[in-house]
């Protein structure tokens, strides 16, 4: 497995109140699923004998998180994991079953629909797998269609239109249509669209499976490059372990309607939650996803300060090739102070996943 993992920054704005707050989700499909959540015995079942015993089926069991203001969360899984499910009771396109929902502090299970229309409309944008283009329009009128909907004048949203045409580099297609752009293109229509009503949070659900590896790598660095430049809330759905560590601040992995670990991306690969994280983990290079602060060891009184220079957030791919060219330790810098070092004993130690067992010791 290759990943290319950012260095990430950390969320901007006002992080005091979660943008979407979730607390004990859940989602049953099946006769009288309300009752499923309110029996414990019920609740506890795994998933073959709650289909037995009741006719249900739990989608997502008892899931709390919350999302902080500018960073991307990630909900991956499997097939049947619930991720798509969850992503959808966010905004009620499917109506929970239990649990509260809260997007700046307001009851989402209490909106009525006016309120709901609101939300969907302004609040937060869905960018399916499945694009959802209007055949028949041009790429601008496409991209416009959101701003038609909130009831914006013609000349005005097809001003705005095409400043997202540009953004998601699309130069020059503005009069195409849908049947004469390719998956990629499509896709980043798709994605313009969603961006031009200007929402506060931008929901992916596996927006890019369906695309072919190259065009689905271009259009995870689109995505990445676009919250770098505008610091929006992305939550993003995916069952790819790669796109997840490559664009996620934080991680929400899940099996069986639950989530079993939530993390960042090193977090999940240096400490999984259990077998079934370490599993799914297994293959992922180290290197590229754990950092110089997790590698580092203290500096050593008088030790030379002529080393190269690396941020905590580097990885530990970056700190081999660093302290490799050099043929001396680094030093980790912040603000100006070494908080500490790495050397070619600690990367090596990182690399062969014993760092860990190392300083248990």
């Amino acid at each position: 497995m290759t990943l290319t993992v950012p260095t990430r920054k950390p969320p901007t704005g006002d992080d005091s109140t979660p943008v979407f707050s979730v607390d004990g989700l859940w989602k049953v499909f099946g006769p009288k699923a309300d009752t499923v959540p309110a029996d414990p015995e019920l609740a506890a079942l795994d998933p073959a004998d709650l289909r037995e015993r009741t006719g249900c089926t739990a989608a997502v069991r008892d899931v709390t998180f919350d999302v902080r203001r500018g960073e991307v969360f990630v909900v991956m899984g499997l097939s049947g994991s619930g991720k798509s499910t969850l992503v959808r009771c966010l905004t009620r396109l499917i109506e929970p079953t239990a649990g509260t929902i809260a997007i700046d502090g307001e009851d989402v299970r209490a909106m009525n629909p006016a309120r709901l229309r609101e939300l969907r409309r302004h609040r937060a944008a869905m960018v399916f797998q499945h694009f959802g283009l209007l055949p028949h329009r041009t790429v601008l009128d496409n991209i416009a269609y959101g701003l038609e909907i909130q009831g914006m004048g013609r000349a005005e949203r097809r001003e705005r239109a095409a400043e997202f045409v540009a953004k998601v580099g699309l130069d020059g297609m503005e009069g195409r249509r849908p049947g004469q752009l390719s998956g990629g293109q499509r896709q980043r229509v798709g994605l313009a669209r969603a961006l031009a009503v200007d929402p506060e949070v931008l929901l992916f659900d596996e927006p890019f499976s369906a695309l072919d590896p190259l065009i689905r790598r271009d259009m995870q660095d689109e995505v990445a490059r676009l919250h770098d430049e505008e610091g929006r809330t992305m939550i993003f759905i995916t069952h790819d372990l790669a796109e997840a560590l490559k664009l996620g601040d934080r991680i929400a992995l899940m099996r069986d309607g639950r989530v079993v670990q939530l993390g960042t991306p090193e977090e999940i690969v240096s400490s999984p939650a259990d077998d079934y994280v370490r599993e799914f983990v297994r293959d992922v290079p180290r290197e590229q996803v754990v950092t110089c602060r997790t590698a580092m060891r203290p500096a050593d009184p008088g030790e030379s300060a002529e080393g190269p220079a690396l941020a905590p957030d580097a990885t530990v791919s970056d700190a081999i090739e660093a302290v490799a060219r050099a043929g001396a330790p680094a030093r980790v810098m912040e603000r100006g102070r070494c908080l500490g070092v790495v050397d070619s004993e600690r990367l090596l130690a990182v690399v062969a996943g014993t760092e860990r067992r190392e300083e248990a010791a």
